[in-house]
């Protein structure tokens, strides 16, 4: 996951074209800003990439899964199935709506396994959002039939997965929405900065209304706009889009290169008999931000951790016992820890988040290593590297 990595001229060009008009808004200002729309720049040109018919960008990807919950009428006491293995803007994004997160658990893609997601809807599922996780995609055909045989909605978390595809279609274009983070550490950044695609013109509108306080955008410079729902602001700014922008017209070569230094990590590792890497549904789509690898056990996993920290293998992540990952550290989920009274609690009876139907999940994650791709890496860095992986599996 690049993202910082690669600032360069164009980012600067950017973002100095943005200051040159004044407008930093994304709205309105359309005698001033001369005909300088970022926001609107960057939307077509990720629909383009991706192959979606409509495009809001946002002000994160939390606020891009609260945005499709709310644009697909997920509401109070609606269950939405949700992967053991995710970061916790997931499940904030149910919560917001006033959902109920069913975790459901991963199978060694270490995205939702399919069969998992049909033992856990109930005639409450509204909802499943598989998360591509660590740049590679969910058993997406799969899922998508359990949804539609079961007749809930598909909202797609691919915040950590943009270019990836699955037989050619791009991840997050399956379901009903998709939802990306341009975070500082994501593919592309915008150093904040999220996006919902789909091909549902309808639900675009909702969701570009709900960003903007319900606005319905019409009229020259903001002067005939009406007010058809009730919204939010999860507006991003022109600053931060025009930093994206310049971001993804660079992805062709993030993914190449991505693809290129994976390839030589994966030949290290696999001089290595115990090794097992994770399963990729489509390898061909994937976008190459992690290279997984898994263990035998847990006691390998945790000496594996252990052994290439100590050779100076840089980026190795054992989301076993990370905090913000894995729901066995999230104390503050299990007691519904927040500011205020949360909607749940109304619900009779409240759910019961303290305890997680997720053994399956506990072991493939308990015996799986990931190691961060990065974009500058050089040959001769490469090959150091891949040394240090050899020499501490040896060991």
């Amino acid at each position: 996951m690049p993202g910082f990595e690669i600032f360069g001229d164009e980012e600067r060009a950017e973002v100095a074209d943005v200051l040159e008009t004044g407008v930093l808004f994304r709205y309105g200002f359309d005698d001033v800003r001369g005909g300088h729309w970022k926001t609107r720049t960057f939307e077509a040109e990720l629909c383009r990439a991706l192959g979606a018919e409509h495009c809001h960008v946002c002000s994160s990807g939390t606020a891009a899964l609260d945005i499709a919950m709310a644009a697909c009428g997920i509401g109070a006491g609606d269950e939405v199935i949700v992967p053991a293995f995710t970061f916790i803007a997931t499940i904030e994004g149910v919560l917001q709506a006033g959902a109920v997160p069913v975790f459901a658990d991963i199978d060694e893609t270490l995205c939702l396994d399919p069969a998992s997601v049909k033992d856990r809807i109930t005639d409450r599922t509204r909802a499943v959002v598989p998360v591509h996780m660590c740049g590679s995609m969910a058993r997406i055909d799969e899922i998508s039939a359990v949804c539609a045989a079961s007749d809930v909605v598909l909202i797609e978390d691919t915040a950590q997965a943009l270019g990836a595809t699955f037989r050619g279609q791009a991840l997050g274009t399956f379901g009903a929405m998709g939802c990306y983070s341009f975070d500082p550490v994501k593919t592309i950044t915008c150093g904040e900065g999220g996006a919902v695609v789909t091909d549902d013109e309808a639900l675009y509108h909702r969701a570009e209304q709900y960003a903007d306080h319900g606005h319905d955008h019409v009229g020259h410079d903001r002067g005939a706009e009406g007010h058809p729902i009730l919204g939010t602001n999860h507006r991003i700014s022109e600053l931060g889009a025009a930093v994206g922008l310049a971001q993804l017209r660079k992805l062709d070569w993030i993914i190449q290169t991505q693809r290129r230094n994976k390839a030589r990590l994966r030949e290290a590792f696999a001089t290595c008999s115990e090794v097992t890497f994770r399963t990729i549904p489509d390898p061909a789509g994937d976008s190459a931000t992690f290279l997984s690898v898994l263990a035998p056990d847990e006691e390998t996993a945790r000496r594996w951790t252990s052994v290439l920290a100590g050779a100076g293998v840089p980026g190795c992540f054992y989301w076993y016992d990370n905090n913000w990952h894995y729901p066995r550290k999230w104390d503050h989920l299990r007691e519904m820890r927040t500011p205020g009274k949360s909607p749940l609690t109304l619900l009779d009876p409240p759910p019961d988040l303290s305890e997680m139907d997720i053994e399956r999940s506990d072991q493939v994650m308990s015996r799986t290593i990931s190691m961060l791709v990065k974009l500058s890496w050089t040959d001769g860095e490469l090959d150091d590297i891949q040394e240090r992986i050899r020499t501490a599996l040896e060991g």
